[in-house]
């Protein structure tokens, strides 16, 4: 039950928090009462946006899109499993990606990567990531991505400096070919009612890149 009864004392902390509920509440909630009211019945996402946990990547204000219009998939360094027909283990990536393609029919995936990824540089860091067992094997999934860099690094193909922004970008690209190993993914594709975009976000400059599978190079979205 739902108590009416004053909070207790709330620490400062998080005293923001709470702010924004209320602001949400006088804001936003009371002037679109009607459209949260049909909003509550039901859900029909256009898109599932699979992008990183980073605090600094927000989905809905990236793509100005309002409650509704998005399915979104949050973890470290924006990653996609490889498909398994059958597991025993509890696959919380995985379930979204199937309930959002079988369940809410989406039209669109979007795989999204960023600039200064922490996950992405982790792929590098070894000892420090010692005591985050948890972290270290959820980036087994990017390994590929750290041997192509580190291939193209050997044979002088891009400088040390460039690692950062060629391993999320690479990454995107491939979590992209995971989903394509989906069964009920690449037939959608193939029928033509799904599509599939890579996106590279730059934070500090505010622009998306789009991959371009033609042209194999991503191309700022105007």
């Amino acid at each position: 039950m739902i108590s009416s009864e004053q909070e207790a004392p709330i620490p400062i902390d998080y005293k923001r928090l709470f702010e924004g509920v209320r602001d949400f509440r006088t804001n936003e909630f009371i002037p679109r009462q009607q459209f949260f009211e049909e909003l509550g019945q039901q859900q029909k996402p256009h898109t599932l946006f699979i992008g990183c946990s980073d605090s600094r990547v927000v989905p809905h204000l990236i793509t100005q899109t309002f409650a509704g219009e998005l399915f979104v998939i949050r973890n470290i360094a924006n990653l996609v499993p490889y498909y398994k027909k059958h597991s025993d283990t509890y696959l919380a990536t995985t379930s979204v990606i199937e309930y959002a393609v079988k369940q809410m029919n989406v039209n669109n995936i979007i795989v999204c990567g960023h600039s200064n990824c922490g996950g992405c540089a982790a792929l590098y860091q070894d000892k420090e990531l010692r005591h985050l067992p948890h972290t270290k094997k959820w980036l087994e999934l990017a390994l590929p991505v750290k041997e192509i860099v580190e291939e193209k690094i050997a044979k002088n193909k891009i400088t040390l400096q460039q690692r950062s922004l060629f391993t999320e970008q690479i990454n995107v690209v491939e979590q992209v070919n995971h989903l394509m190993k989906y069964p009920y993914i690449r037939k959608r594709v193939k029928e033509g009612t799904l599509m599939i975009m890579g996106w590279y976000y730059h934070i500090d400059k505010g622009e998306i890149y789009n991959y371009n599978k033609k042209k194999r190079r991503f191309i700022r979205v105007e």
